[in-house]
Parts: structure tokens; sequence; C-alpha cells
């Protein structure tokens, strides 16, 4: 990680020829804002003096004391690679606060920060990689996206097959350009999907390269003439799009989900990780699948989990451990979606293993098969749910849950089920093209 002073960002912005810098937030549903300053504001913004106007953010205030500043995280400076030569652009990803000087408690990037805070606190560090999946679809004439692709490309696929291939290279290495190291990139199993994989981080780190690798995915992709989507399911009978988290803690420079005396690799902190995420999986699963199209990809038939298991190796389930052992040991969480606004999610998934470790919250057995291939008598005798089925369940899930409510805050938790609910009102007031097609040619 970069670790500049004002001076520094003083000197690289004047040596090269900067003149737009974007101080860049994200707002609780995960979409990135920003206010754009020239080079002769720069000082100021980095002395936590530029306002906006949070009432117009959604989810972000009311009306009522809505000023906000912007204090920019200055190692999260760079320059853009994709803008001109002369004049460029650069970005700085901001924390929000109020004119009291005190963090803003509803700003995502304040809340993973707090439950890494505590994670410290016990004498933790979290670390944490993702494996991001999207679709590169065709724009119109009018550069608006939709869901057309020439490709019937698979797993592992090349091209000529792989139509988005140069596309995502040209991802990549803009990535690189602006300091993501990343490990892996592959075409995905359904027909113009992709999968980027960037190297394990810090959380936070890991939190603001996703925002990143959004951002300069939709960009070189309106590039090729396509449209970068991470829609969690935007095609009917092919697989959605995931975002997998793998997760460990490490305490004084060692991973403490290890122990090579036990059967599967695995410490007790590891087993009590993972039975505190199990326990609150479904309200987890509210901030990690946060929109109505969500839980399209949640369904049997389509690689993605639905059933609440978790294994050591077994790919189909929920929750699974590498099966690499020692200090690769990983806990990986499948159900995430790419909509995920990944500052809270983060913190979600961090809370709840805290809480399993605290109250020695030891996991449900594991189950070695595949879950979907149980009839539901087996599932039952084996204590495993199903996930929640749609945005109404997951709500439902998230209003009993006081601890996950409690990593959010009461002001945060409020908001995101009002509007999640009015969400899932207006879907389910629609008149789909399924139901004309299958009833008013009957009825």
């Amino acid at each position: 990680m970069n670790h500049y002073t004002k001076k520094d960002i003083l000197k690289m912005v004047d040596e090269e020829d900067v003149g737009f810098i974007r101080l860049q937030f994200t707002d609780i549903f995960g979409t990135m804002k920003n206010i754009v300053i020239t080079a002769g504001q720069l000082e100021r913004a980095l002395d936590n003096q530029i306002i906006f106007d949070g009432a117009s953010i959604e989810g972000v205030a009311g009306s009522v004391d809505s000023d906000m500043y912007l204090y920019p995280d200055l190692d999260t400076f760079v320059i853009f690679p994709w803008r001109p030569q002369q004049g460029k652009s650069a970005r700085l990803i901001c924390d929000v606060y109020k004119p009291d000087g005190t963090a803003f408690e509803s700003d995502p990037r304040y809340i993973l920060k707090k439950v890494l805070a505590e994670a410290r606190a016990l004498g933790y560090e979290f670390d944490a990689g993702v494996e991001c999946e999207f679709f590169l679809f065709h724009t119109d004439e009018d550069g608006r996206p939709t869901t057309l692709s020439h490709e019937n490309a698979s797993y592992f696929d090349m091209g000529p097959l792989d139509l988005g291939e140069n596309a995502r290279r040209d991802i990549v290495m803009t990535l690189e350009d602006m300091g993501l190291t990343i490990e892996a990139s592959h075409h995905e199993k359904a027909p113009a999907q992709h999968k980027i994989d960037f190297r394990y981080d810090e959380a936070l780190k890991t939190a603001d390269n996703i925002m990143t690798f959004k951002q300069a995915a939709r960009t070189i992709a309106k590039r090729h003439g396509l449209h970068a989507a991470f829609m969690p399911k935007p095609k009917y009978g092919v697989n959605g799009s995931g975002m997998h988290i793998n997760m460990s803690l490490v305490k004084d420079g060692i991973n403490i989900f290890t122990d090579a005396e036990d059967e599967k690799g695995l410490s007790r902190e590891a087993y009590c990780f993972i039975g505190g995420i199990m326990k609150h999986i479904k309200a987890v699963s509210f901030i990690a699948n946060p929109n109505v199209n969500s839980y399209k990809r949640l369904v049997p038939g389509c690689e993605a989990p639905v059933y609440t298991a978790w294994s050591a190796g077994n790919r189909t389930s929920l929750l699974r451990t590498t099966l690499v052992r020692g200090s690769g040991v990983r806990v990986e969480l499948k159900s995430p979606d790419p909509s995920a606004n990944p500052y809270l999610a983060l913190a979600v998934c961090l809370a709840a293993g805290l809480d399993g470790i605290s109250n020695e919250i030891m996991p449900p057995q594991s189950v070695d098969g595949n879950v979907s291939e149980m009839t539901e008598a087996q599932r039952k005798e084996a204590g495993i749910e199903a996930l929640p089925g749609s945005l109404h369940e997951a709500a439902e899930e998230f209003a009993r849950d006081t601890y996950i409510q409690s990593v959010l805050g009461a002001g945060l938790s409020g908001k995101y089920i009002q509007a999640k609910e009015k969400e899932f009102a207006d879907y389910s007031a629609q008149v789909t093209g399924w139901e004309l097609e299958r009833y008013l040619h009957r009825m």
C-alpha cells in the first residue's frame, strides 16, 4: 500500500499535469459518487474543507444538518490511466464527516473501519479477497446497455470463442496501472460472463479495490462498445454473477485459522468464525444480496448456494474452507453478489465471525456432499435450512437480527430496510413480460 503525505500528492499533481481530482465516496447502496475539483482547490480538499449536500444523496442524511465534509484518504490517490494526458484526472477515496468533525455514522467506509478497529482491539487483522464475476454485453446505437452477446463461450474458453477477451485484457492492464495486483482472469460459465481475481489484502483496501475495479471495468468496456454488467442475474437460464468473499484473521502476523493437529486443518477460532457467520447468514444476506434481482441468482441448478451448509473443500457449499493448509487457509462465503456494497458486506461478515469467536459459537456438522442433491427430509435431519428466497424474506431476517443491525447502526439499518421494502413493493406491483406471455391469451 502507498503511504502518501499532502506534500507527496501536491508534488505528483504538479509533475504529472493533473487538472482535475475526483473526490469519491460510496452511498449506502454501493453506488460510487463524487465531487470534481480542479488542481487549484486540492489544498483545500487535503485540509478536509470540501463540503457537499448530504441531503441530495439517498441514504446519507436527512434534510436537517445535511452539510457533510469529505476527508480524503491520501493513500488512495491514483491517476486515471484512461483520461487525457494533458490535464489528467486523478481520484481520492474519501470518508464522510459531519460539521462537528466526527465521522458520519452511516458512511459505509466508516462502518467497515469501525468493525476493523473492534477486531484490532482483540488483536486481529482481517484480510479478504474477492472473486468478482460480471458480464460484457453489447450496447445499442445510443450507447445504452443490452443483454445481447454474440458469443457462446464457457468456462476458461479463449479467443476466438471468447469475444470479450480483448476487453478483459484491457481491464486487467488498466487495473494494474492503477496499482491493483491481478492474480487471474478468465471466461466464466455463461456466455459473455467473466471473472477477475485480485490479490488478497487488508479488508479496507479490498473494499476500495472493488469500487475501483467496477469503475475501471465499466469505463474500459465502454471503449470496446460493451457494457460491464454487475447485475447478479441479468439473463434467465444461465448462471448469475457472484462475488465470493475469502477471509482470514491474522494475529501477530500468523493466520489463526490454521491448526495442523485438526483433521480439517482448522483452529477453534476458524470453527467459531464459521459458526458466527452461519448463525447470522440470513441477516447477512440482506446486505450481501441487496436487491430483488439477487434472489434470482440464488436458485437451484445455477451453481449459486441455496442452503445453509458449510464444508471443508466442497465447492457447492454456501461456505467452505480452502483445501490449502497452513497460512493459506481461507473461509470462503459464496452467496454475496457484485451488486453488494463491499464496505458493508465485509463489515457484516467480519462482525458475524467475531461474534462467533467471542461467544464460542461452534458451527453445525460440515456437509461434504452436494446439498442440492439431498432430499428435503435429509436436509431437515441435518439441520440445513434455505437461504432467504426473496429480498422481502431477507429484510425480515435482518429485522430480527439485532446484532447485525447494530453493526450498521440504527440510522442506516432503518433507512436500508425502508428503501428495500419499497423496492420489493414496487417490484411486486409490476406486470412482467412473463405474466403477459403466460396469462393474457388465457384469461
